[in-house]
This record gives structure tokens, sequence and C-alpha cells, in this order.
């Protein structure tokens, strides 16, 4: 069925409801959003002449009209092409050459980067239009990856893995309805617009930030105004909030998602401590859209400190797996390759077959991910199988050390890499951002107290920040580079 299905079928049932807000105001109920997407579909097909299939970039800031379009692509029977407000113009460009998008629709402050891009209020028009008939494996969204291992690849998401995203969030996450909202602070390119559609369907109000993007002091503002709010963050944006919160707390808050990097175990501590038992943690990545696993709100808890280092355990329809380099099951608690298999497991990658077929081998998706399964079936990341580190023949898993170095009240935070070694390999080194003096002895110390000596990093290295990319994922290949 037509993901524009979803926004319809509310409308329907509850017109008057707000389905879109500017902050504090709401600005489009739902009979309002579905006659502009009806709109917006009519404008594609008949003055633009975009056949059924075809790709619409999207190159736009957080912002209300950034659903009116995407629900108008799928209503056309479109697919989107969702691009983060964040890159480059050669970045843009060659994502629209990759994906072979026919119109790119931009916010006003992109023009110059994407001389071709229209605007959103060009596609406004009054007339109506029939959703598209399209399959279920039909494409929906091209989601291109970060690129933090070379080109960013196109993830093509099907109106069937989006559906069963939506319905994972109904049984795994939240049960929601009209009074509920999710606000928006990530940007929708990536989960937080995903995320905005078990919204959608339940016929709850979608709010964006009036600024548009993260600002922690109006995420706790909005907090105050809307009831029953949920939002998805990266754990960066959560560290943000607990440094800004001074005596604030959430009042209204219900489910805050985080996942998209690793959430290092001091952080969680904290966050529960200012959020109470209302997070949830998931493990996904653009290839599965951020349903792979998830740890629910009832063990994000201080009784349960030994579960908050796991990423939990399989999300309801969904399959995983630890492998070896041969791809045969290893035994429980062993370290391997995680695999998944799902309907949210994406068809493949644009224009790619050989990608697609390394990733996708057996029918299961490789994650690249390293991590070992307990016998409850909760699953622990180890790091991303690039990122280990070989040393002496011994493998070296820098979350393992990161966590011991957050410990120091003196590091905000760090990141753990390689760097060659003649006699050994690789060598470890540690890049520190920190808030107060503290020695590389002051560490070593912590180190010795907690892991064992081949994995203590052999050089500390201060830095005034980290390198990371759009989405907050820290880029080591750039740390690596720094040490070459």
């Amino acid at each position: 069925m037509n993901l524009a299905h979803l926004l319809l079928q509310s409308a329907r049932r509850l017109p008057e409801r707000p389905a879109l807000a500017a902050g504090r105001q709401a600005v489009r109920s739902y009979r309002d959003l579905a006659a502009r997407v009806c709109g917006i579909s009519f404008s594609l097909k008949s003055r633009f002449k975009l056949a059924q299939g075809e790709r619409v970039a999207l190159a736009m800031k957080n912002c209300p009209q950034y659903y009116e379009v995407l629900f108008g692509c799928w209503h056309a029977g479109l697919a989107a092409v969702p691009m983060n407000a964040k890159l480059h113009a050669r970045e843009f460009a060659y994502i629209l050459e990759n994906a072979g998008a026919r119109l790119c629709v931009v916010s006003p402050e992109l023009q110059a980067a994407i001389p071709r891009g229209i605007l959103a209020s060009e596609l406004e028009s009054d007339e109506e239009a029939v959703p598209a008939d399209v399959r279920p494996d039909d494409a929906a969204w091209l989601f291109y990856t970060s690129g933090t291992t070379g080109v960013p690849k196109g993830a093509v998401l099907t109106h069937r893995n989006l559906w069963a995203q939506t319905l994972a969030y109904f049984a795994d996450i939240d049960k929601l309805g009209p009074r509920d909202a999710v606000l928006h602070a990530a940007p929708l390119s990536h989960g937080s617009g995903l995320y905005g559609l078990p919204h959608f369907a339940a016929g709850a109000v979608n709010v964006i930030p009036e600024s548009g993007h993260f600002e922690p002091q109006e995420i706790f503002d909005l907090l105050d105004h809307w009831q029953n709010t949920s939002f998805f963050a990266a754990p960066t944006m959560i560290v943000r909030l607990l440094s800004s919160a001074g005596a604030r707390t959430p009042r209204h808050l219900k489910t805050l998602i985080y996942g998209g990097a690793p959430m290092y175990v001091a952080d969680s501590l904290r966050a529960i401590d200012l959020f109470g038992p209302r997070l949830y943690q998931l493990y996904g990545q653009g290839e599965a859209p951020m349903t792979i696993t998830g740890l629910p709100q009832e063990l994000h808890s201080k009784n349960s400190v030994e579960r908050l280092s796991t990423c939990g355990f399989a999300r309801t329809g969904v399959e995983v797996r630890i492998v070896d380099a041969a791809d045969d099951a290893v035994q429980c608690g062993e370290t391997g390759e995680i695999v998944t298999r799902s309907d949210c497991v994406m068809a493949g990658y644009w224009n790619n077959p050989a990608a697609t077929e390394t990733t996708l081998r057996g029918g299961w998706l490789h994650t690249g991910d390293l991590g070992s399964l307990d016998a409850a079936g909760f699953l622990t990341i180890k790091d991303r199988s690039k990122d280990m580190i070989i040393s002496g023949g011994s493998n070296i898993y820098p979350r393992e050390i990161e966590e011991v170095l957050l410990r120091h009240p003196a590091v905000a935070e760090c990141s753990v890499v390689g760097r060659p070694h003649p006699e050994w390999g690789e060598e470890v080194v540690a890049f520190i951002v920190s808030t107060a003096r503290v020695s590389p002895e002051d560490l070593d110390l912590l180190c010795r107290e907690n892991i064992a000596r081949f994995k203590r990093p052999r050089e500390y290295r201060f830095v005034d920040s980290l390198p990371k990319n759009h989405y907050g994922k820290v880029l080591k290949t750039e740390l690596r580079a720094q040490l070459a």
C-alpha cells in the first residue's frame, strides 16, 4: 500500500486534529495537510511531467513543508531522495547525479548550492489527484549513507520497508494516539523523518522547532508546551541536553528514542537521572532503518546497568545472528559480524549491484558491525569491523577502552583508533576532549585498573574536538589519517 495512505487515513478519521506545528503553533490540520499533499502530487505529475518511479531529491532544512513534499512524492508514486541540508555543494551534486533525480526541492538558503533546485512553494496547487497504485517493493526513499567508508551509496527503502518500520514502532516502542506529539530536533533527512511516520498514522502532531535544528533550550521549551512528546536524538544531542538542563526537567516527555552512534554507559546513567525511565535505545542503520534491535524503557534503570552496555534484543519481526568470516553462525557469547533479515531490510543499493551482492549475501544484511549475543538474545556491539584494532595477533575493540576513559570526570569525549606499528601490527591511540586538566598518567592509571595491558593506549592526544559527520558520528578515518 502506498505510504501516502498512512496520512490520508488519519485525515479522514481526524480532519481537524493538528498534523504539523512550527514551534508552539499548529500550522496544518490533517485535512489541510492532505489537501496540500494532493496538490503537490498533481504538480509533480502534471506540471513537471514526472513518471511513476522517478526520483525527487529533497535538500531542505527541517520545516513543515518537508513532510508536504515527502508525502506528495509518495502520493505521486515517486521515490524521495532526502539529503542532509549540511552537505557541501559537491556532495549534493554527487547524490543528484547518482540517483538520477529529475527534480530537487530546496530550502531558500540552499538555492546557491543547488542552482537547479526549486522551492516547495513552486509545487503548490489546488488541484486534486488520486494516490498512485504502487507495489510493496517499489522504491520510496533512497537513503545515501554518510560515506564514512568512502563514496556514499544509496540504500533503496521500499514502501514495504517503511510500513514494516512503522508497525515495528507500535509493537516495540510506543502506543500512540491523537493526543501525542513528536518533536523533530534531528534532521528529517535521517531517522527523525522516518519516525514521523507512526505519528502520522496515529493522528499525532509532528512538531518542527522554529529554529529548524537542535537547540537544547528550545527543546526544553517545547517539551513544556506539547503534551506526551517523543523525539529522536543522537547520543551527542542527549549529552548536550544533559549539559544544558540546569534545573529544568522535561515535564511532558513521553519517550526519548536514541541511536545512530554508541551511547556510553556513563552518559546513559546521567540521562536516566534527568529523563527517568523514558529512554528507548535502538540499533539500526540506513540499510535497515533504525530497526534491528532495541533496549526498552523498563531496562533503562540503575538496576539494569549490565543491560545498558547492550543494544537490547531483536525488534519485532527481525532476526539477528552473529557470523564468522565464512558466514557461519558463531557460538553464544563469541564475537563476529552482526547480520540481520526482516521486512525492514533495504532492497539493495541504487545502481550498485556489486555492493548489493556483497552486503545482502545469503539473504542477510551484513552490517559491518562486530558484536556478540548472550543467551537471552541481548546484543553487545564491539565496534565497526573496520575500526577493530589488531595488535600482536589480539583483537582490541575501541569501544571497550572508550567506556573506561569516559569514567574520568575530566573526559568529555574520546575516540580510540589504531596506528600502524612495525612489530605489533597496530598500537592503540586515544584522542581526548577534556573539560579540565588531566594528564596521560591519570588516564593510564584508570586503564591499568580496568583493562588488560595490551589494550591500553600507547599515546593520548588531547584535542579541542573530534571530527564528526553530519549525523554526529565520529570520523575515525580522519583520526587515523592524522596518525599516518
